[in-house]
């Protein structure tokens, strides 16, 4: 082959190259594939807030688990799989059964069967782990957050706004910034705040979720129950 002929021809194909670049492992990444995501989310749930939305909805029906006088706090809502927009769920069906001893060691974080259950199925089967190595990942993640001092244990309800919040989770987790913390909120009452981790548990910023946060001034925030700490 002539020698300009093949210049010509890398030349072409470099050309080609930049105009359609190689898919990304994002673009060719199928969704809700066990192990296949971005960062999680840990999502701590103001337990009090949840009980009395549920005392509202259903005042005749006896209290779901975590709500019979029992003094909890922030508990663990989820560690979810997230991609950088969306998130991956169900990535097993049937998901892989939850042994009775795995269900049992996590109802300090997560003060419901239910929930434990429903919390794998959707979201513990994308990460890609067996049952107990997701379990000891979401205690691992939950251990490294430090709660703030004054929403430990509250014995009066407050009124708080949501700034207020990820400020004081900010200053009492080194490392921590404000585009990797998030609170949400119900019409009127705290429900979570949202902390974005990396695969390895770092904290990490995360603009789709700051998009979802509570855009209210003040929020509720209901006394713990029956005192006492969680």
């Amino acid at each position: 082959m002539p020698i300009l002929f093949r210049a010509a021809a890398s030349a072409a194909l470099v050309f080609a190259l930049i105009l359609d670049p190689a898919p990304s492992s994002a673009q060719n990444r199928q969704p809700n594939q066990a192990g296949q995501f971005d960062f999680y989310v840990l999502a701590l749930s103001w337990s009090p807030s949840f009980c009395a939305a549920a005392e509202e909805r259903t005042p005749q029906r006896a209290p779901v688990e975590q709500c019979e006088d029992r003094p909890f706090s922030f508990v663990v809502h989820g560690l979810w799989p997230q991609y950088e927009k969306g998130f991956p769920q169900y990535c097993q069906k049937p998901a892989p059964p939850l042994d009775g001893a795995v269900v049992s060691i996590v109802l300090d974080l997560m003060p419901s069967k239910q929930l434990v259950l429903h919390e794998w199925e959707r979201h513990g089967t994308c990460s890609g782990l067996a049952p107990r190595a997701y379990f000891d990942e979401l205690r691992q993640a939950r251990t490294a957050i430090k709660i703030p001092v004054q929403y430990r244990a509250p014995a009066s309800t407050r009124e708080v706004a949501p700034s207020e919040i990820e400020d004081a989770f900010i200053a009492a987790n080194p490392g921590l910034t404000p585009g990797a913390v998030s609170v949400t909120c119900d019409h009127k009452r705290m429900r979570e705040v949202r902390i974005c981790l990396s695969k390895d548990l770092r904290f990490r910023d995360c603009a789709e979720l700051e998009r979802q946060a509570c855009r209210r001034s003040k929020l509720i925030m209901p006394a713990v129950r029956g005192g006492g700490t969680r």
